[in-house]
């Protein structure tokens, strides 16, 4: 057990005393000057912040179905090692990555709301909280870097009493306007166009107030006042609400503009004698106290109209208007979110059609792709998490492939199923399909992933799923009991009303058993053939037959000794179980010897492993052979020889080490598939 002392020394190297003095650092307003002109950076907007923020992650460019995508690593959570990572949707986060990167270089997307528009649960909150975050943590290091201010006055006594700066203002602010512009110039004299420094906006009225009676005090001695204003280093913090806000919408009786911009403080009214004072007033608003960072409105479609004509000017001037002041400076990204029912309201409102003008909308689907959707539930609901009970093979999967099949739209191309399209998508390749064709599908059908099962329904079932009786009691859990969940689920889901919609789910559902089932045969088929040795001793066979079938050759029969002709039966059993016609057969055996050839000719031996194709036929040749001294049919009435039992048994173990079965999955496996060949044979039976 480890001593309190170790404990203590892992916090330790986690809390350095000279990082915390660095975060804190204070200083003159003139050792400020010395830091902005070795590093400008710092006076970067919170457009550019959030923009460098994501770059500082790095990110990669790959190729799927012929359309260059990039994946931004910070979408994969770096920060808290993927508690928030977004899987898939490398599409609406370029253009997400774009609109920041156009507003860093102030190409007018810096003057729009940024929308954030999908159906639910489809990571739209997940995003917004990804950038707070990111902000956060960004803030903390030398790069991240940001200051702000604080004002040192001597209270009656002659003591400094601080007053920091309510809105966390940049201290460049302070420069006089009329004297900005010779200030920039000599300060960006060296430096790049993309690299230069820019200041907007006034203070904010406490700071401009507290500036005005210095500089009353001093006879306009701007110098002397600077003297009582210590820069800062800033941390963002969502906790501690500096430069990061979120407002929700409450009941539209209680909404209060107030909440956005600030409010009077009545108990200093009687202390400075008017309510038009700004140190009478508590700028502690969520458009405040967001600038420099960023504020989240969720569910913003439903503010109240009041609160959308705030967001007007905030957006397309960057200022607020506080209760009795006058409009006031602000530097922060608006991020809102809403859900497609939300956003048609907007479209068919002619009132607010400002608002619509001020809004850059980014689409957040669903997944479309099989893979990513199984991440999604694969990061919540994986060993380390669910301790006790086990999750049998395909569970995961076949809820992820029924939840896609809900979001795509039916393909217009003749011969092609739903099904073949999901696994299109997720990049398998399929006959007569390229990825032109993949293209064109994506194309024909625009809306797709922007409606269908939401994730937090799968992730709502599949608890559902760990926490019944039969989980507790068998301590696994399969893909049967969870679409069980699934389709009793429907019955009862607030979303889904439409009868006919409910209909055509289940019969989605139906399509996800069949493909499992068909796994299931696939996986036993395997495990029963899994005799590698017994699988070479065939494919020698059957190779040794082709070779002499192509050269008109006998073989020579290793029992007899006498020369015979090919095995024409062997090779065409094998053949059959890839579906090779007879009138191919021979194009199919000269194909095999080319291969061979070709590999001998590069020094390499044949190896049945690298022809996926004879693989599958060489393993589906030995099932059949193997399949009946095993009598799985048997398995079903429950009368097994002991010689038969313990073929089962290795079966079984293979299973669980191949495959990943437990004992519990891996016999209810056996058992299911044993009871689909009983009743395949039974309908051979009656034909």
């Amino acid at each position: 057990m480890a001593s309190s002392e170790e404990i203590l020394s892992v916090v330790d190297k986690h809390v350095s005393p000279d990082r915390f003095r660095e975060q804190h650092w204070e200083g003159s307003f003139q050792d400020y000057l010395s830091i902005v002109m070795q590093n400008p950076r710092t006076v970067r907007n919170a457009f550019q912040r959030i923009y460098d923020m994501i770059m500082h992650f790095g990110c990669k460019r790959y190729m799927w179905m012929r359309e260059e995508l990039i994946r931004y690593h910070f979408f994969d959570d770096p920060i808290e090692h993927g508690v928030d990572a977004i899987f898939g949707l490398d599409r609406g986060l370029m253009n997400l990555v774009d609109f920041f990167k156009s507003a860093a270089q102030q190409y007018g997307t810096e003057r729009r709301i940024l929308l954030l528009h999908g159906p639910v649960g489809s990571s739209k909150s997940t995003i917004a909280r990804l950038l707070k975050k990111g902000l956060e943590y960004y803030s903390k290091l030398d790069e991240g870097a940001l200051y702000t201010f604080s004002w040192e006055v001597p209270d009656g006594d002659g003591k400094a009493v601080p007053h920091s700066c309510p809105m966390h203002e940049e201290p460049l602010k302070l420069i006089p306007i009329e004297a900005r512009q010779d200030v920039l110039a000599k300060i960006n004299e060296d430096l790049s166009e993309g690299a230069q420094v820019v200041i907007d906006g006034a203070l904010d009225p406490f700071c401009r107030r507290m500036f005005e009676d210095l500089l009353v005090r001093y006879d306009g001695n701007w110098r002397k006042v600077l003297e009582h204003v210590r820069v800062r280093r800033l941390i963002l913090s969502e906790k501690d609400r500096i430069g990061i806000g979120t407002f929700q919408p409450k009941d539209e009786k209680n909404q209060d503009s107030t909440e956005l911009t600030g409010d009077i403080n009545y108990r200093k009214i009687a202390e400075y004698g008017s309510d038009s004072d700004p140190r009478a007033f508590n700028f502690d608003g969520e458009l405040n106290i967001a600038n420099r960072g960023m504020i989240e409105f969720i569910e913003v479609l439903k503010l109240d109209v009041a609160f959308l004509y705030d967001l007007l000017g905030a957006s397309q001037e960057h200022v607020i208007k506080p209760k009795k002041f006058a409009q006031t400076h602000i530097d922060e990204v608006i991020v809102g979110h809403t859900n497609e029912p939300e956003y048609k309201k907007l479209q068919s409102n002619e009132l607010m059609e400002a608002f619509r003008d001020r809004t850059i909308k980014i689409d957040i689907p669903y997944n479309i792709k099989l893979d990513d959707e199984i991440a999604i539930y694969e990061k919540d609901f994986n060993k380390e998490r669910i301790r006790g009970i086990h999750i049998a093979p395909h569970t995961i999967e076949t809820a992820a492939m029924w939840a896609v099949l809900t979001r795509l739209d039916e393909p217009k191309k003749a011969g092609l199923t739903l099904t073949q399209k999901l696994k299109l998508y997720n990049g398998k390749s399929i006959p007569n399909f390229t990825e032109d064709s993949v293209r064109e599908l994506r194309d024909e059908a625009p809306r797709e992933g922007m409606q269908g099962i939401s994730p937090r329904y799968i992730q709502d079932k599949l608890s559902n799923s760990l926490v019944s009786d039969q989980a507790i009691q068998e301590k696994c859990i399969n893909p049967f009991m969870l679409m069980n969940e699934l389709e009793a689920g429907m019955a009862h889901h607030s979303l889904i009303t439409d009868e006919e919609l409910k209909a055509r789910y289940r019969e989605l559902l139906g399509m996800v058993r069949e493909e499992y089932e068909d796994t299931l045969k696939s996986e036993v088929q395997r495990a029963i053939s899994a005799d590698e040795d017994a699988i070479a001793r065939l494919c020698s066979n059957y190779i040794e037959n082709v070779r002499a079938y192509t050269q008109h050759e006998k073989v020579r029969n290793r029992y007899t000794g006498k020369d015979e002709e090919p095995d024409e039966r062997l090779m065409r059993s094998i053949e059959e179980k890839i579906d090779i016609p007879e009138s191919r057969k021979d194009d199919f055996r000269q194909e095999i010897m080319n291969y061979i050839g070709a590999l001998a000719l590069d020094g390499k031996k044949f190896d049945y492993h690298t022809n996926a194709r004879l693989h599958k036929a060489l393993e589906l040749k030995l099932f059949e052979d193997q399949r009946d001294t095993i009598k799985l049919k048997n398995v079903v009435s429950g009368v097994v020889d002991d010689e038969t039992q313990a073929k089962i048994d290795v079966v079984k173990q293979r299973l669980i080490k191949y495959f990943g079965y437990n004992e519990t999955s891996a016999t209810d496996v056996l058992n299911y598939v044993a009871s689909i060949f009983a009743r395949g044979d039974t309908k051979k039976q009656e034909e």
